[in-house]
């Protein structure tokens, strides 16, 4: 099966079971997407698949062959980080880190979201979404922070949306 991860072309012979996480993880070594609680809930797990956030663990790996998938790899590097990246360091956005990759993740693929004009469940325009601190803590309340970061992500993505 051939898989489009972080812009390149790769073949794998995944298990019809494997979860797209187990194959990111286990079979491309892409390490950074975390295994949290392996259920949906808590959003460490967070990709990108043709540009729309989704949490790998619940998805098949089988059924994203030629999608464009990306990860926290994908998105920077140490020498190049992504906006979204830089905010979260400035910001001070990560503490322990473990939540950080699907929390960047996350963040990148909501504003797109917000770009595109979608509401939320707290959106009081529903043409125009203001991305206030209300409105970032709904659409990224399914990536939780056990450190509770929760006032520095939403800085840097205030910060990466108003640039």
């Amino acid at each position: 099966m051939r898989f489009t991860i972080n812009g390149s072309k790769r073949e794998a012979d995944p298990d019809i079971r494997a979860s797209l996480l187990d194959l990111l993880r286990e079979e491309f070594r892409l390490t950074g997407t975390k295994k949290g609680c392996d259920h949906g809930q808590c959003g460490a797990c967070t990709v990108l698949v043709n540009g729309r956030r989704i949490n790998a663990c619940l998805t098949l790996a089988v059924m994203h062959q030629e999608d464009d998938i990306v990860t926290i790899e994908g998105l920077g590097s140490a020498d190049n980080l992504h906006p979204m990246q830089a905010a979260f360091v400035r910001h001070d956005g990560y503490q322990c880190g473990y939540c950080t990759p699907g929390q960047i993740c996350s963040a990148v693929g909501m504003l797109d979201e917000v770009a595109k004009g979608w509401p939320s469940h707290v959106s009081d325009d529903l043409s125009s979404p203001v991305l206030d601190e209300a409105e970032i803590s709904e659409r990224m309340s399914g990536n939780l922070c056990r450190c509770s970061a929760y006032p520095t992500i939403v800085d840097a993505i205030r910060e990466v949306h108003d640039a």
